[in-house]
């Protein structure tokens, strides 16, 4: 389910000094940007954060598991985002610090893509 109304309007403003944040509907959730880069996901009014092997074990630590995920053909998958600790809601300041590990693991994922994506020819019909 995506995100309500008040609870994304309360993560843009909790997470304003990130930069621009936005929020965007996609595949029955939303998507939560900082900059045209995707940080989180909400997911039934839960924020997920992007997680990669640099910040991982921080997620860990804090028991902030399972990673969002799905079914698919029988098998579970799970997804690079991880909740956000609960007690992060109470405490702006660390919420913004986690979100600011999300972020560079959401840039350090762009990157790579960008990188790994095939460029097109500029006379390729």
């Amino acid at each position: 389910m995506v995100a309500s109304d008040s609870f994304a309007d309360f993560l843009r403003e909790q997470l304003a000094p990130l930069g621009r944040v936005t929020l965007r509907r996609m595949f029955g959730k939303t998507g939560v940007f900082c900059d045209g880069v995707m940080l989180g996901i909400v997911a039934d009014n839960m924020l997920y954060f992007r997680v990669d092997d640099h910040n991982r074990e921080a997620f860990e630590e804090a028991s902030s598991s399972p990673p969002l995920n799905y079914k698919k053909g029988g098998s579970t998958i799970d997804l690079s985002f991880w909740r956000a600790p609960e007690r992060l809601f109470d405490e702006p300041d660390e919420l913004v610090t986690w979100a600011r590990i999300a972020l560079a693991a959401a840039r350090r994922v762009a990157s790579k893509r960008g990188r790994a994506a095939p460029k097109r020819s500029r006379h390729a019909r």
